[in-house]
């Protein structure tokens, strides 16, 4: 108890509060992520084709909403922001409970619910990151950071068993609309935050050249703009990755929903290792080649998951552990990447720029993600599955070793 109290972090009271919040939201995320798929594969047969496009609609509201939200962002309150997302999160998701026991539910209701969500995250995932900097400040952002990456694990631990076990015993519905109820209970718990930050001064400079200025901060930063490339290339290799995991998982390696969401719950510990390798491997290396070893972890689990034979050794038991496996390479790994890379971004922005930035580097990491998504579900539909995780596992190393030998990342120390 000493040595939590000892903790400036935990005496905290929002960000305490706040961290509960992304909690029961984590939580939530963890049963969608496997329920909204598994809904477009049992129960509609979604084809390769079509899971590409429902991804690709997840990610698109980036591209169309990124800047002028960080616009909009820079000129009010993040805090109201944050409630009506959430709000918004748990409204969108009963749409599909809705549908299904009205027998209305088909893939183009997915498709929507999948782009407002985009929009939710869009605005809201801004709103979220720049609020957390004004509550714990510059200097607590990575010990905040690690310290959602360990309750992240948390809900990667039980989510997606609970997930699997909904859809096994009460359908995939069902379990999305136990999302729905968390992302409204988070909301509720966030009116009940203190802080509520500053109304930014007005603006009288046009909307549209703020944009611009905010690409030009971007574009002129030598890390922020390796940072942006990068994570660009990777964005749209990962939701390729999206667009064919369940499909993988359920029809060449046929796992059942309850064995598929207990092989995710491997990523939990995957999480969880990741936060405990955070502090030291930041230390020791930096955020830069800390960000490296987790990109090339996420490379190898891709062409770890592409090898995974229907029946290792004879036994599909073993086939799933392996993919559990590899989950956990992937998540480790990614959180490796990610959560060096949000902090060491807004550590490098002034104040006065974090909506733009943050908005900025969404568009530019995220708007060419759709294509990833479509040309994995292309490549899948007429080549296989397998062949299109091939392709990408191999374009994740070749972009592993252009960020080694072409980005400043390598050299950076805090």
């Amino acid at each position: 108890m000493r040595k939590l109290s000892a903790d400036p972090m935990l005496r905290h009271h929002d960000f305490r509060r706040f961290w509960l919040t992304t909690t029961i939201a984590s939580f939530g995320e963890q049963i969608s992520s496997l329920a909204i798929p598994l809904t477009a594969v049992l129960l509609l047969h979604a084809t390769p084709a079509q899971m590409g496009t429902l991804i690709a609609l997840q990610t698109l509201p980036f591209a169309l909403f990124s800047l002028p939200a960080g616009v909009w962002l820079d000129r009010r309150s993040k805090y109201p922001v944050l409630l009506w997302s959430e709000f918004m999160f748990g409204c969108v998701l009963v749409v599909i409970p809705i549908s299904y026991w009205l027998g209305l539910l088909s893939m183009h209701v997915l498709y929507t619910v999948g782009f407002m969500m985009g929009i939710g995250f869009v605005v809201g995932g801004s709103a979220a990151q720049v609020f957390l900097a004004q509550l714990v400040g510059r200097e607590h952002l990575l010990d905040a950071q690690s310290k959602f990456a360990a309750t992240d694990s948390m809900a990667r631990l039980i989510g997606p068993g609970i997930a699997g076990m909904l859809v096994q015993v009460l359908t995939a519905p069902v379990a999305v609309l136990v999302n729905a109820l968390s992302f409204l209970s988070s909301w509720w718990n966030l009116r009940y935050l203190r802080k509520r930050d500053p109304y930014p001064a007005p603006s009288n400079r046009h909307p549209f050249r703020e944009m611009v200025d905010g690409i030009k901060m971007v574009k002129n930063h030598e890390v922020l703009w390796a940072l942006a490339w990068g994570t660009a290339l990777w964005q749209i290799l990962f939701n390729g990755y999206l667009a064919l995991q369940i499909l993988f998982a359920t029809r060449q390696l046929g796992m059942s929903p309850g064995v598929l969401g207990a092989a995710q719950t491997l990523g939990g510990f995957g999480v969880l290792v990741s936060s405990m390798l955070l502090k030291p491997l930041s230390r020791k290396f930096g955020s830069g080649r800390t960000i490296l070893i987790g990109l090339g972890g996420t490379a190898l689990a891709w062409m770890l998951l592409a090898m995974i034979p229907p029946t290792l050794f004879g036994s599909s038991l073993l086939s799933a552990l392996a993919y559990g496996i590899v989950v956990f390479v992937f998540d480790c790994s990614a959180m490796l990447y990610f959560m060096p890379y949000l902090a060491l971004r807004l550590k490098l922005t002034p104040d006065a720029f974090h909506g733009r930035m943050v908005s900025t580097m969404r568009f530019m990491t995220v708007a060419a993600a759709p294509l990833g998504a479509l040309s994995a579900g292309w490549i899948a539909e007429h080549l296989g599955v397998r062949s299109g995780l091939i392709a990408i596992a191999v374009g994740g190393g070749l972009l592993t070793f252009g960020l080694i030998k072409a980005s400043p990342l390598r050299d950076i120390r805090d």
